[in-house]
């Protein structure tokens, strides 16, 4: 079950479950490439997303679900990670959607690190080249950051080079091989470029997430919760379960 409100500027969906929240993005997702001619979609990473692309590769293998008119981009990648390190975001997409279903592999974009080392406007600019994002799928830390985009991010950032704070490395840790450390860099979507999408979809689950999901909605517009400049974006919607909106 799911109950929908408008909450601040949000569309607020908050279900009874985790794997209710899951469905209810992925449904968005579907439903938004089923109606746009050519979707181009801003894609997440981590553990609230697997879920999500699970329905959506079912979908594509039972229901006919096609990805092969969409383009994607991704929010983020680690610096110093090769592609096919199994830590880095690519393979990441490549093995919870990417590799199951129909998107041209010309068509879905990562940010390279070693590119943006010597063009830190190719990002922004291929976006453009593509039309810009029609949907933007955004996941949210403890913290409130989008993306990489940690406390003290400006609203004004593009793509860009961060340093990630110890709390998120900690909550990134259990995705890295045994030994090995979570980099201290990474190259993300910067404020501004997120909120150029023309439809916005931030999922947030657990009671860890409650705070942040709070501060997003009701709280001032400060850099402090880099969430909270979603205030300033027209179509946002925001998918949480219980436990994530028990603040709210």
């Amino acid at each position: 079950m799911h109950d929908i409100m408008t909450a601040g500027r949000f569309r607020l969906v908050t279900t009874d479950t985790r794997e209710e929240a899951a469905l209810e993005a992925a449904r968005a997702i579907r439903d938004h490439m089923e109606t746009t001619d050519a979707p181009v979609l801003g894609l997440a990473t981590g553990r609230t997303m697997i879920p999500v692309y699970e329905r959506l590769v079912a979908w594509h293998r039972d229901d006919g679900l096609s990805f092969s008119r969409a383009t994607s981009f991704n929010l983020d990648e680690y610096c110093g990670l090769a592609a096919t390190h199994p830590s880095s975001f690519a393979s990441y997409m490549r093995a919870h959607l990417f590799d199951h279903v129909d998107m041209r592999p010309d068509r879905w974009f990562l940010p390279d690190p070693v590119r943006f080392a010597t063009d830190e406007t190719a990002y922004d600019s291929l976006i453009r080249a593509h039309g810009g994002i029609s949907l933007q799928l955004l996941g949210l830390g403890r913290n409130g950051h989008i993306g990489f985009n940690e406390p003290g991010a400006e609203a004004t950032s593009r793509t860009h080079t961060v340093t990630l704070t110890a709390s998120t490395r900690k909550a990134n840790a259990a995705d890295f091989p045994a030994g090995e450390t979570v980099p201290e860099q990474a190259v993300t979507m910067g404020i501004a470029t997120i909120l150029e999408a023309r439809r916005i979809v931030l999922v947030a689950t657990g009671s860890g997430k409650a705070e942040a999901v709070r501060a997003v909605i009701h709280g001032p517009v400060t850099a402090q919760c880099p969430g909270s400049f979603l205030q300033r974006h027209d179509h946002v919607t925001i998918i949480c379960d219980r436990e994530a909106a028990a603040l709210i």
